[in-house]
């Protein structure tokens, strides 16, 4: 008994024991915590990490990085890769590690290029394209430069008559056949780059029944009036070819290894999934008018006309003396399995180091890639230095940030991708946000913002205290100029932001496990500029001097865009409560039920016959409305010393983005799993919402089972229903 009472009493003092250590140690943790952003307050901390940054270091790095080619999967790209590594290791991150991966690639035969012939009724080339880009002034001696291609395209040497297709959409097969009775099986097609991803032309190519297709640069869509060709200007020379993948995965990374790491075990397909089965090859416009001012048939329509000197027929086939002859592909391209480097830095957070915000973007490039993807490599450069150097002053933030450098993104966002199956669970628990850094400068215009509506309110907030580097704007805000520039006309009193679409390495983060993403970059006047993204895209002549003579001297521009990365980053690695505002996201979700509610009422009788009603998703959407403002309510009354009420609230916010994921994804393209955001099926880099039922809807005019369309419509109206309200669930009080 003795000893059973004395086993009691050292039991109760071990407890006591352990219970003080355990209070002292919450003690010295939070107390420690708090001397890291003691003495200064957030916003001093943010004004000087914005204020770090320097134009002078974004043009360095430019500078550097665009010397010599770095296509992923070729040394110079890992050596870039070793070279940031050991970068940021110097300025101090907690640590930095190359992620490989082993991935399908592909690239052209540098002994035997890709051309196009015209090839008379004797087999004899009578007229070739040609095989390389002149290489850009001051950069003669340049090597490892790979000829023009597109990647992922089959070899072969199709032979056949010539039809132009405009930009090769849906809709301008569809009047080829409707309209002209036109059959395009057999044939091989020109279509013009521009409006729609490329690899959808090929999709779309392949289902019309083409042999091939060839891709140029129309001077209508790659040219400014009044703009010089490079390098007297900086519209696209006519030798001019923009290269790119075309893989139709419906979805994005390694082919190989679709849902699973591209690692030692990974289990790989015997046939990748996506390859596009013709062969596929660019060309610049110069060579395009060749081919083009021989082709026979009736002249196309007005709005299908470019600007070269040709009639723009359609064919089938050439004309006059030219109607014997055809056109022959010679492609030589070939798919290879190598490894790809991402590099990974961190810098662990002081009171929340199990939660993540994410700054990420690509480094590798077609050729030299001074906008795409190096003036975003270069200014997140800047950000990684300009947060080390407050680590170096005592400074950490609350939750974890890791920096990421992306392989093989142009070959289909493959290194992010990669990278995300490879850490889905932990990211799935634990990622706040990502943060895009692509390309940091499409044009000198205003800013452009896409983004989760769940960011909409931080980063107006941001750009009110951010000067505009604009001309003409000098004293006031960036977000003056920006509104000013680009507002959101029909919807709010504010800049405008647009869904996040596809075509960057935000897709797998966003669109697959819903981690609440945005991008930030400056642009082109969407009113007046016409031209396809930017002339030089993807070509040989995006060179420094490109940026540095046209696009930003100053690179005020470039360094505006790496303080609102950078201050993104902090803010969300650093707030006490996570600076999401969900009020953006009802706001969204009445307006997108709005929208594809007048796409629907445009077959009114079908909606009657086949008793589809709207009324549960407006329902829902007003539901979470409500939640959200309430919400947002109690925030003002919650105590933020209280670390498991934070924890809580954060918790709520963080898993928002989340509760939008269909575990079965989207109808016939599972990557895509985010039921109010989606790529359009029809063009990868367009963001539609409510993608379900849109895609429901999408020509449902010409589908011949009527009635079991318009159940698939019911079908995804009900599971967008169900989805917005069990969202509106999270947001309430626990």
């Amino acid at each position: 008994m003795k000893s059973a009472d004395s086993l009691c009493k050292w039991t109760r003092r071990l407890l006591i024991l352990s219970a003080v250590v355990f209070v002292g140690f919450l003690i010295g943790w939070f107390g420690r915590t708090c001397m890291n952003f003691s003495p200064m307050k957030r916003t001093d901390i943010q004004n000087k990490l914005l204020n770090e940054m320097q134009a002078e270091n974004i043009r360095s790095y430019l500078r550097n990085w665009t010397r010599f080619p770095h296509l992923a999967g070729t040394v110079k790209n890992l050596q870039l890769a070793q070279e940031i590594q050991t970068q940021w290791k110097n300025w101090g991150l907690d640590s930095v590690e190359l992620a490989e991966y082993d991935v399908l690639l592909s690239y052209p035969n540098k002994s035997n290029p890709n051309y196009i012939s015209i090839t008379n009724e004797n087999g004899y080339s009578i007229f070739n394209t040609s095989l390389f880009e002149p290489l850009p002034p001051g950069y003669e001696n340049m090597e490892d430069v790979e000829p023009p291609f597109n990647a992922y395209s089959p070899a072969g040497m199709p032979l056949g008559d010539l039809v132009y297709v405009n930009y090769g959409r849906y809709e301008d097969f569809a009047w080829l056949e409707r309209e002209m009775g036109l059959n395009c099986t057999g044939k091989i097609v020109i279509a013009r780059y521009g409006k729609i991803f490329r690899g959808n032309k090929v999709k779309n190519a392949m289902k019309a029944g083409a042999e091939g297709v060839i891709f140029y640069s129309d001077p209508a869509d790659y040219t400014a009036p009044g703009v010089l060709p490079y390098p007297n200007g900086w519209n696209l020379p006519e030798s001019g070819v923009q290269r790119g993948n075309v893989l139709n995965t419906n979805g994005a990374g390694d082919p190989l290894t679709p849902g699973f790491p591209a690692n030692e075990y990974a289990f790989r397909l015997d046939e990748a999934i996506g390859l596009p089965e013709i062969p596929v090859h660019p060309i610049g416009y110069q060579d395009a008018e060749q081919l083009l001012r021989h082709l026979g048939g009736i002249p196309s329509p007005s709005e299908w006309k470019g600007q070269l000197n040709v009639s723009y027929n359609i064919g089938p086939g050439f004309k006059d003396n030219y109607s014997s002859h055809k056109v022959q592909m010679h492609v030589h391209t070939r798919n290879e399995v190598r490894r790809i480097y991402n590099v990974i830095g961190k810098i662990r957070g002081a009171v929340e180091p199990d939660r993540y915000v994410i700054l990420g973007g690509h480094r590798d490039a077609w050729v030299l890639g001074s906008i795409d993807p190096t003036s975003g490599a270069a200014a997140m450069h800047e950000i990684v230095r300009s947060f080390t150097k407050l680590m170096r002053e005592g400074w950490r933030p609350r939750r974890t940030i890791i920096f990421a450098s992306w392989d093989a993104e142009e070959y289909g966002l493959l290194g992010s991708t990669e990278w995300v199956e490879d850490n889905a669970k932990l990211l799935q628990e634990r990622a706040v946000a990502y943060i895009n850094a692509d390309s940091a400068i499409e044009g000198n215009y205003t800013l452009r913002v896409d983004c989760s509506p769940l960011l909409n309110q931080l980063i107006y907030n941001l750009t009110k205290k951010m000067l505009s580097p604009d001309d003409g704007f000098e004293g006031k805000t960036l977000y003056q100029s920006w509104y000013e520039k680009d507002p959101w006309i029909g919807y709010k009193e504010t800049p405008r932001i647009r869904k996040l679409g596809s075509g960057s390495d935000f897709e797998a983060f966003f669109h697959r496990i819903g981690i609440t993403s945005g991008r930030v970059r400056y642009t082109k006047n969407r009113k007046t500029d016409k031209y396809s993204n930017y002339p030089m895209y993807h070509s040989i002549y995006e060179t420094f001097e490109l940026v540095e003579r046209f696009y930003d001297p100053s690179f005020k521009k470039l360094l505006t865009v790496a303080q609102i990365r950078g201050g993104l980053v902090h803010e969300l690695a650093d707030s006490t409560i996570i600076s999401f505002d969900c009020r953006d996201y009802a706001d969204a979700l009445i307006e997108y039920a709005n929208i594809i509610y007048e796409q629907a009422v445009q077959h009114k009788l079908q909606l009657k016959q086949y008793q589809v009603v709207f009324d549960s998703l407006f329902s829902a959407a007003h539901n979470f409305s409500i939640v959200a403002t309430e919400f947002h309510e109690r925030l003002k009354t919650i105590d933020t010393s209280d670390p498991l009420v934070v924890r809580m609230i954060n918790d709520q916010l963080l898993l928002l983005e989340r509760s939008f994921i269909h575990p079965l994804g989207l109808p016939g393209r599972p990557f895509y799993r985010h039921i109010i955001y989606a790529p359009s099926i029809h063009n990868k880099y367009s963001g539609i919402s409510f993608p379900g039922i849109y895609d429901a809807l999408f020509d449902i005019a010409n589908t011949p089972d009527q009635r079991k369309a318009w159940q698939e419509v019911k079908k995804q109206i009900a599971i967008a229903s169900f989805t917005v309200q069990v969202s509106a669930e999270k947001l309430k009080q626990i």
